[in-house]
């Protein structure tokens, strides 16, 4: 099988003020360098950052040419909101950094 190593995404996620509508909301972004490759909101934190893990898996997938497994938010790691995070899913490996440890260019976590 093969497994492809070293990819990197970075990520925001905030909570949007109040609006219209009557309950809270989680906007999410997913870059890759500096293009943005995923964006969109949740009602629940949770939500949010299972959806940004599971689309990280999605376009490492697609960077590689590989087809990318069965979303299953199971496969989803707890982590917490402005945390680096390593994940795996299907053959890809990948970290997770938020966009202003990037934007620093703050070291990576290590590999564990």
């Amino acid at each position: 099988m093969l497994n492809v190593d070293g990819l990197t995404f970075s990520y925001a996620i905030e909570e949007l003020p109040p609006g219209k509508l009557p309950f809270r909301r989680w906007r999410w972004e997913l870059w890759h360098g500096a293009r943005l490759e995923a964006a969109g909101w949740r009602v629940s934190e949770r939500d949010a950052l299972r959806a940004l893990w599971l689309h990280a898996s999605r376009v490492g997938h697609r960077l590689f040419g590989l087809a990318a497994p069965t979303p299953d938010a199971r496969a989803v790691p707890p982590f917490h909101p402005g945390a680096a995070v390593r994940g795996r899913h299907g053959a890809i490996d990948f970290t997770l950094a938020p966009r202003a440890l990037a934007e620093q260019g703050a070291a990576w976590p290590s590999r564990t």
